[in-house]
């Protein structure tokens, strides 16, 4: 240790997102690599759920109505898709759309990364989700997957299917994405920095790295 280094910069980073949205798994993905290029910054990351498709259907719907009902059509949705997996070759993504089958309402995966906070495994839990939905094609709104996956972090799966099994975090999850609609949040990811400094999308790491130095500078 370097006593006669600076202090480190300590930030509260809010990130505001959903588990099936791809562009916040490439924002995650790039607010990690615009902190690793920050050294000084110590940053306390708070994971905030967003639901993109609150009405969605409990056991999610088929892919491709899905895509229609969004996008208009496949050729369309293929289209961005390729732009989305391309970028996240960038950031060692390897998106995998097609072995999507359905998509599944987010609720019940936001909950395991309460339930893994507790842990002190969030972060682990937010990377594993998208991972194991955008790479693998896992259904990440089924409880065997999010036990499976609870599991694979540390976390005792009999008692995360229990808590799952009801509804605990529910409430908090639906007050958070309220709450993020009150502050004017409507499309994700979002970054809130020191509760004040706010930036949307999928922003390149040098873009979230001047974001980060207003805010030090501000407070």
């Amino acid at each position: 240790m370097n006593v006669l280094a600076p202090p480190r910069a300590r930030l509260q980073i809010e990130v505001v997102f959903d588990l099936v949205c791809p562009w916040c798994f490439l924002g995650t993905r790039r607010l990690r690599r615009a902190l690793r290029m920050r050294p000084d910054i110590a940053a306390d990351i708070a994971w905030r759920p967003f639901l993109l498709n609150p009405d969605i259907a409990a056991g999610g719907v088929p892919r491709q109505d899905y895509v229609i009902r969004k996008f208009g059509g496949e050729d369309r949705a293929r289209r961005l898709h390729a732009t989305i997996a391309e970028l996240g070759r960038g950031e060692g993504v390897a998106f995998q759309f097609d072995l999507i089958r359905r998509i599944p309402p987010s609720l019940d995966a936001h909950r395991l990364v309460r339930l893994a906070e507790r842990h002190g495994v969030a972060a682990d839990a937010v990377d594993a989700l998208f991972r194991a939905y955008f790479c693998e094609g896992q259904d990440i709104g089924d409880l065997t997957v999010l036990v499976r996956i609870s599991a694979g972090l540390g976390m005792d799966p009999g008692a995360t299917r229990r808590l799952l099994s009801g509804a605990a975090e529910a409430e908090a999850v639906h007050a958070d994405n309220l709450r993020a609609h009150r502050l004017g949040i409507n499309g994700v990811p979002c970054f809130v920095v020191q509760g004040r400094h706010a930036i949307a999308g999928a922003q390149e790491p040098e873009v979230i790295e001047r974001l980060l130095d207003v805010a030090v500078v501000e407070g």
